[in-house]
């Protein structure tokens, strides 16, 4: 009996040293770690507002047969104004975003009109555009997207009542309209989730946009029965704006890190 078990012992000892040795000729390595990953597949919607510049390229000419009777002048004037829009983005692959977006931006950008023939100058105020859009991004972290968009743009320009450079009504004023036209632009949009606040699907983006309207020939009109003088002003519409929104996404998934 004593020799059967002397005879386990000297096997279990060998059957160690050699798992040892095996363990200690092997190259010790880590087990991996999956990269974070995030999907932005889903709609969206935001919220927010910002400030604007205008500009236009403006001339008068004659009501009847739009004869120049002055060089284009360019004017400008700022504002500011509210944001509201939805959107969907599809992730296509685990760096590239896709998607299209609708948006609202009303407030007051106002822009100099003058007619530098009668003396008498007014403000034209940008009070609501609307767009709708693609764009397109890329990932530069898994929350973290930076993206450029363009697409159709409208706008409702007010009406402008003139004063004189004496600061006296002018009794003349042009009507209000709408334009068509197009923007460009592009800005970064990062989730909420730092300092160790967790803000699921809570995102903050920043845009830059440009948007061009076409030109425009108003009639000159006076006060008392809307009557034409015979003048009009004609005008394009450039308006570059920069605006922080507050965006929320359904369904949002991610950076999820996978462990071992």
């Amino acid at each position: 009996m004593k020799k059967i078990a002397l005879a386990l012992t000297a096997i279990a000892a060998m059957t160690g040293s050699a798992s040892a040795a095996d363990l200690a000729a092997r190259p010790y390595t880590k087990a991996p770690v999956a990269a974070p990953v995030a999907n932005w597949t889903g709609f969206y919607i935001f919220g927010g507002g910002g400030g604007g510049l205008s500009n236009a390229d403006q001339h008068v000419e004659t009501t009847v047969g739009a004869v120049p009777l002055t060089i284009d002048q360019r004017q400008g004037g700022s504002g500011w104004f509210g944001t509201v829009g939805l959107g969907y983005d599809w992730q296509f692959n685990s760096t590239w975003v896709a998607g299209v977006f609708a948006d609202g931006q009303f407030g007051s950008i106002r822009a100099t009109i003058q007619d530098p023939l009668l003396g008498i100058t007014g403000n034209q105020k940008l009070e609501d555009s609307w767009a709708a859009g693609v764009r397109l991004g890329w990932l530069v972290a898994p929350n973290v997207l930076s993206y450029v968009n363009g697409g159709y743009s409208g706008a409702h320009f007010g009406s402008t009542n003139f004063l004189t450079l004496t600061g006296l009504p002018a009794g003349v004023h042009l009507n209000g309209y709408n334009r068509n036209g197009w923007f460009v632009g592009g800005g970064v949009e990062n989730s909420l989730n730092f300092f160790g606040i967790s803000s699921p699907g809570w995102f903050m983006k920043t845009e830059y946009r440009s948007a061009f309207y076409d030109r425009k020939t108003s009639d000159i009109l006076t006060d008392a029965g809307n009557l034409p003088i015979g003048q009009s002003i004609r005008a394009n519409s450039w308006n570059q704006t920069i605006s922080t929104s507050l965006v929320y996404r359904f369904n949002w998934t991610g950076p999820v890190v996978a462990k071992y």
